[in-house]
């Protein structure tokens, strides 16, 4: 059975990628907004964003961010972290840096959004707790294989994770 989940990313320089990462069709996603309509929701001011984000992750299990070379500590990629965790979600980080754009270009691998996101009164840093994964080949062919072959499992993981930290 396919796990349902919302994705986080940056829209504008990654949309292509984070499109070739959601047909792999193992895993169950939110609709993405298009254009127009994520448009019209930033229109609206902080709490249309954050109604919005709500309703997308409502039935969901785990959040995947798919992370590209400017995705780390983003506003809205940020909070859609802390809501994961803090609704109890599974939260992992897949580097995509490595899928080919609509221009076939390849990109630079930024920083882990994780890190920028801290957990409980001690102040964890969820990269410490959560996993991110860099698929270790060099072609776009190569990262998609490995992303397919493994994102199953690594969301499976992502939830244990989540739950042994309550």
């Amino acid at each position: 059975m396919a796990r349902k989940c919302f994705y986080s990313f940056q829209y504008k320089p990654d949309n292509w990628r984070v499109s070739t990462i959601r047909n792999i069709g193992t895993v169950e996603g939110n609709k993405p907004a298009s254009d127009n309509d994520w448009e019209t929701v930033t229109g609206g001011g902080d709490s249309k964003i954050k109604e919005w984000i709500e309703d997308q992750m409502k039935g969901r299990t785990c959040t995947v961010i798919l992370a590209g070379s400017n995705t780390a500590d983003r506003k809205w990629i940020n909070y859609e972290i802390k809501e994961s965790w803090d609704k109890g979600k599974g939260v992992l980080v897949i580097f995509i840096h490595k899928i080919k754009n609509s221009k076939g270009d390849q990109s630079s691998k930024g920083g882990n959004p994780l890190y920028y996101v801290t957990h409980g009164p001690s102040g964890k840093r969820l990269s410490t707790i959560a996993k991110a994964y860099d698929p270790p080949r060099e072609t776009s062919k190569g990262a998609y294989s490995y992303i397919e072959d493994n994102i199953e499992d690594w969301i499976e993981d992502a939830i244990k994770i989540r739950n042994a930290n309550d």
